[in-house]
This record gives structure tokens, sequence and C-alpha cells, in this order.
């Protein structure tokens, strides 16, 4: 009877229900859009970084990993004796430079990384084959770069390193071949990045660069604290920053602190307009129908009923509302996650809005407790009309 009499009593203003429930489908679309940026950014910022495997990063003290162009020294000592501490198995040198192509009797800016094959982290091989130890004569291409250069497997490159500046000419030049095209994970969308082994950055980028690495990257054993590692990384290089995964992405949170204090905002500007359009109809259908109501109380009908049938139509405006909304927010998600995303610098891995089942589940349960919440003072005021006094007043 209770879901009957709130169904009729809907479906009696379908003008006014549908509004209602366009407005609660939009609230909630909101409140999903809120809930996923509001973590969304971290959690995929955090698989990201654990795409490879690598769960510490050591680096120049104070700076993210390519935060700044710092740069760490004595970087194959330090890389021995990261690799000695118990728990490690593997630790990889990365090395970030800017280095130029001759293309088309022009000189082409290129991201250099100075990659140990046996122990990189920062891309996935598409095509031909990766790098091998100590090669000095063969390079990989990201999508971009291959395309600027209009180079593909097999064909030859000429690298420029760091520029003379009396003379503006290339203090450092190298012949190399393609050897394959790779998906770098942390490039921003359309960077034109290459890769190459480790001493032949190091040698282009001249005596600044030699034997220094931008990052080290640490891949801890199965079971063993990568907490525990990082502690005896900080005892071990008091110099240099070492941080694992979970500590740099509160680092990063904090960053983007904006994000989540903005989420907040929407997600509660989202509660309040559904509590409002809950309430305000309910209050309505409510006031429609005290005759109705004093005479299902005069009959018999306990207060607890009539409750009950009051917050069940309320019940049956968020739920509908909820399901489109939810659709809704998803669709949003994905075009602000686009426009977002397109910001520069911005690896094209990165997503603000990450839809999971924990995060639909908190919109979810959110909106229907708050849509309770809404039915509340309308079905307490029903529950407690005056029977006496209210069939009287709706007597003719």
């Amino acid at each position: 009877m209770t879901w009957a009499w709130a169904i009729r009593d809907l479906l009696r203003h379908p003008v006014r229900s549908g509004i209602a429930l366009l407005g609660v489908a939009i609230a909630a679309a909101l409140l999903l859009d809120m809930v996923l940026l509001s973590s969304g950014i971290e959690r995929s910022f955090e698989k990201l970084l654990l795409s490879r495997g690598y769960q510490v990063r050591v680096s120049p003290k104070g700076t993210l990993p390519f935060d700044t162009e710092a740069t760490l020294g004595d970087a194959e000592r330090v890389v021995a004796a990261i690799r000695a501490i118990p728990g490690v198995v593997q630790a990889g040198p990365l090395l970030g430079a800017s280095l130029f192509a001759r293309h088309d009797g022009a000189l082409l800016p290129l991201v250099a990384y100075g990659v140990d094959p046996t122990a990189q982290g920062i891309y996935l091989v598409e095509d031909g084959h990766d790098l091998a130890l100590g090669d000095t004569t063969h390079v990989l291409l990201g999508g971009p770069a291959a395309k600027r250069l209009g180079a593909t497997l097999g064909d030859t490159l000429v690298l420029v390193g760091r520029l003379d500046p009396q003379v503006v000419a290339p203090a450092r030049t190298l012949r190399v071949t393609v050897r394959g095209t790779v998906h770098f994970l942390y490039d921003a969308k359309d960077q034109p990045s290459i890769a190459l082994t480790l001493p032949v950055v190091q040698s282009l980028g001249g005596r600044a660069l030699a034997d220094r690495a931008s990052v080290i990257l640490v891949r801890v054993a199965d079971g063993a604290d990568s907490g525990t590692v990082v502690n005896q990384l900080r005892r071990d290089f008091p110099a240099l920053g070492s941080n694992t995964v979970g500590e740099l992405v509160a680092t990063f949170r904090e960053r983007l602190a904006y994000f989540r204090q903005l989420s907040l905002i929407l997600g509660a500007i989202a509660l309040i307009v559904t509590v409002l359009l809950v309430s305000t109809l309910l209050a309505i259908t409510v006031n429609e129908r005290l005759g109705e109501i004093a005479t299902m109380r005069a009959i018999g009908v306990s207060r607890g009923t009539i409750a009950r049938q009051v917050v069940v139509q309320g019940v049956m405006l968020v739920v509908p509302g909820g399901v489109v909304g939810m659709f809704l927010g998803l669709a949003t998600a994905r075009w602000l996650d686009a426009i977002l995303t397109s910001f520069p610098g911005l690896p094209a891995a990165i997503s603000f809005f990450v839809a999971e089942p924990r995060q639909l589940a908190i919109a979810a349960l959110t909106l229907l407790v708050t849509g309770l919440l809404a039915g509340v003072p309308p079905a307490w005021r029903a529950a407690n009309a005056p029977i006496a006094a209210t069939l009287r007043s709706d007597a003719p």
C-alpha cells in the first residue's frame, strides 16, 4: 500500500514530478563528479607511479622526480649502494635532458631520457626492440617524436647535445639508428621524447651531466617493507630525497588541495539542492493531501504508516533520479576530464575523474541518505496533523 500510494501520487502530477526528478538527476550527477574528483587524481597518480612496480624514488633532496632540472651526482656509486640494501630487487637510474635532432636542415628540440635498459620504469615498447645494456648506437622514439621526425624503424638520426653558447653550435653530435617505438608513461600529451642508454645522454650533455641522474627508481621485493628500505636510504644518503610512492602521493595531494576543496563545496551544494527539491515537493504533496491523511488517521491508520508513505515518496524521487544522475555524471566526468587533462605539462596518463565501484557506492549511498533525511520534516508534519481540525477545515 505504501509504495502504491507514493507512485500514484507522483503520477498524479507528472510535470511537477518530472521536474523534480530532473533536478535530482542533475544534483546526483554533480555529486558523483565531485566524489570522483576528490580522490580520482590521487588514485590515478598512484596507479601511474606503481605501473612498472617501482615503489620507491630517490631524487635530489627537496624536489619531486623531474620537478626541476636538479640532478644527483656520483650516480653509478649510489645505484650500486642501493642495490646492495636488503630488500631491494632493482635500482634503475634515469636522467632527463634536452637534446636536438637534425631534421630538414633545422634542429628539432627533444626530451631525452637516459636509462638502464635492464631497470627502466618509464616506457613500454610498442614496436621493434628495447635497448641493450651498453648500446651506444640506437634510440627509442615516442609517438610524438617519431611523427615530428618522420622516422620509422631502421632510420638514422643525428642527435645534437648541448649548444656551445659562444658560437651557438653543437658541441657534441651522435648518429643513431631507430631501434623501436615506445609509449612513455609519464609524458605530457604530444611531448617529443626519446630514450637512449644512460651513458649516451650523459655524454651528449657534456661535463654538466657526467655521472649524474635525475632520479633512481627502486623496486622492493615482494613481502619487504618499502618504508624500511626508505629509512635505510635516508640514513645512507642523507643529502638525497628518498620517498615511497605513498609519500609522493601525499605531497601531490597537498599541491592539489584546491581540487579537494572545490569538490567538497560543489558536493555540498548538490546535497543541499537535493534536500530542497525533495523537501519542497513532499511539503506541497502533504499540504494538498492533508484532508486525505486526516481521514486515514481517523479510520485507524497509524502515524508510522503515514510517515513511511511520505518518506517512500521521497525515495521514489531520489532513486530513479539518482540512477539517471549516475549515467549523466559519468558522461560529464569524461567531458570534464578531457578539459582538465589538456592542461600543459600534465602526464597524458593522469586522470582527474576515476570511476571505481567504491566511489560510485559512496555517491549513491550519500544521495539515498540525503533523500531519506529530506523526507523527515514533511513526514513528521503529515503524521502529526490534528485530525479533527484538519477534517473541519477541509469540510465543504
